[in-house]
């Protein structure tokens, strides 16, 4: 039986998809995003997106929407199974599953999952042209057709105040990032948001890629930028919820045959 994934949540009225019988269970939908957080996992692992014990995804309980499942604390990200998630509630208390809590995760995730009701996953590591970027205290330009997924859809969190794990440090990343899906906290890193698994994982993956490629870009020379009309019109094609959604399956398809064994 094919399992309903988050993307029916952004499929336009008129798309049919009358070929399949949909398992639209919480435990089905539950058991979807779990299955796409440990592949998330092993991808930002085979990118290299890990260091340490920094980095974490979370992806909000279908059941409990107070709650949301995410790493722990010092597993390494090419290891990350299905049964190795935690679920965590909004006072940062593990209600299933064993291992540590990271504190920058709950304090980052839990304001956003309780700020903003549409955003079902985010995504945030010290990826290396990430970080890079984030030194410049600037936004990214449109300087290519994929840098244009962020057009006017990222913003800038413009301090660093040292580890997230006062209350006060996830609350200005949240007003910070705003009704976007992504934001470049400086002297720190990207964070991603979704409403999926999957978009959010996407927009990380491609975002980190955006900045690498202004980094190098803006290493040569001055680039030549998109018009802002044609980079808004270029946003409305590939910055949509359902594209990040989609660029993210065949990324998925490809990790669990060669790592089946992140479903166990």
């Amino acid at each position: 039986m094919k399992v309903i994934s988050d993307s029916a949540l952004v499929m336009n009225s008129t798309e049919k998809v009358a070929s399949f019988k949909y398992d639209t269970s919480v435990e089905s939908i539950r058991t979807d995003r779990k299955e796409k957080l440990a592949g998330a996992f092993r991808l930002f692992g085979k990118y290299g997106f890990d260091e340490g014990v920094a980095g974490h995804i979370t992806v909000r309980d279908p059941k409990y929407l107070d709650h949301f499942w995410v790493n722990p604390l010092g597993k390494s990200f090419n290891q990350i199974q299905v049964s190795d998630l935690l679920l965590v509630n909004h006072q940062g208390k593990v209600v299933e599953g064993e291992g540590l809590l990271n504190g920058a995760a709950f304090t980052i995730h839990a304001h956003i999952h309780q700020a903003r009701k549409d955003v079902v996953a985010a995504a945030h590591a010290h990826s290396t042209y990430g970080k890079a970027f984030s030194c410049l205290g600037r936004e990214l330009l449109p300087t290519t057709q994929d840098a244009c997924a962020f057009f006017n859809d990222h913003s800038l969190l413009k301090q660093f105040g040292g580890v997230v794990l006062d209350k006060s440090e996830g609350e200005l990343i949240v007003q910070a990032l705003g009704r976007n899906k992504a934001i470049i906290l400086q002297n720190h890193g990207l964070l991603t948001v979704g409403r999926s698994v999957e978009s959010a994982c996407w927009w990380y993956i491609a975002m980190e890629r955006a900045c690498q490629t202004q980094l190098l870009v803006e290493a040569i020379g001055k680039p030549k930028l998109i018009p802002d009309h044609v980079a808004k019109e270029t946003h409305k094609h590939i910055g949509r919820e359902r594209t990040g959604w989609f660029n993210f399956l065949s990324l998925y398809e490809h990790i669990v045959k060669e790592q089946a064994d992140l479903l166990r």
